[in-house]
């Protein structure tokens, strides 16, 4: 099942505000938690129920280990990606390391490959959240159909 959570936007001072929403979502996944301030204006959350991985090696929010002195991406993900083992395959063979048997680890790889066309390259359902610091962004992506919601609140909108 699994939980994510995230800031975005917001200085939240010391992750106060995250750590209020892991508190919220410790149900949805008992197995662990993490917490990640990739950016002072992003801070995200996740507990996890361990599925794939029942290792330490699943444990997120997930910062890849980029080649090259690129910037770390960060991701936070809530789902299944039925096809990351072909994907794994595909970008082994293009250089990429991975270091858990958790679909989670295609994300940032996939995104450094194809950026932001690599959600289409994947087949499930899920919700999550990439970081890039370097751009200075975050990504927000769901399946197609909706399977795995993702709210956004905007408490300056009024709702």
């Amino acid at each position: 099942m699994s939980g994510i959570g995230g800031v975005i936007g917001l200085h939240d001072e010391g992750g106060i505000v995250s750590r209020r929403m892991l508190a919220a979502l410790w149900h949805r996944g008992p197995d662990d938690e993490g917490f990640a301030q990739p950016l002072a204006t992003v801070s995200l959350v996740h507990t996890r129920l361990a599925i794939f991985d029942l290792t330490s090696a699943g444990h997120q929010p997930v910062r890849d280990r980029p080649a090259g002195g690129q910037d770390p991406l960060w991701t936070v993900f809530n789902g299944e990606i039925y096809n990351f083992r072909e994907l794994q395959r595909e970008l082994g063979a293009r250089g990429h390391a991975f270091h858990s048997r958790c679909d989670t680890e295609v994300i940032p790889a996939s995104y450094r490959e194809w950026s932001e066309n690599a959600v289409r390259r994947w087949r499930g359902k899920f919700a999550l959240c990439l970081v890039d610091p370097a751009r200075g962004i975050a990504w927000l992506y769901r399946d197609r159909l909706g399977i795995k919601p993702l709210y956004i609140c905007r408490p300056d909108s009024g709702g």
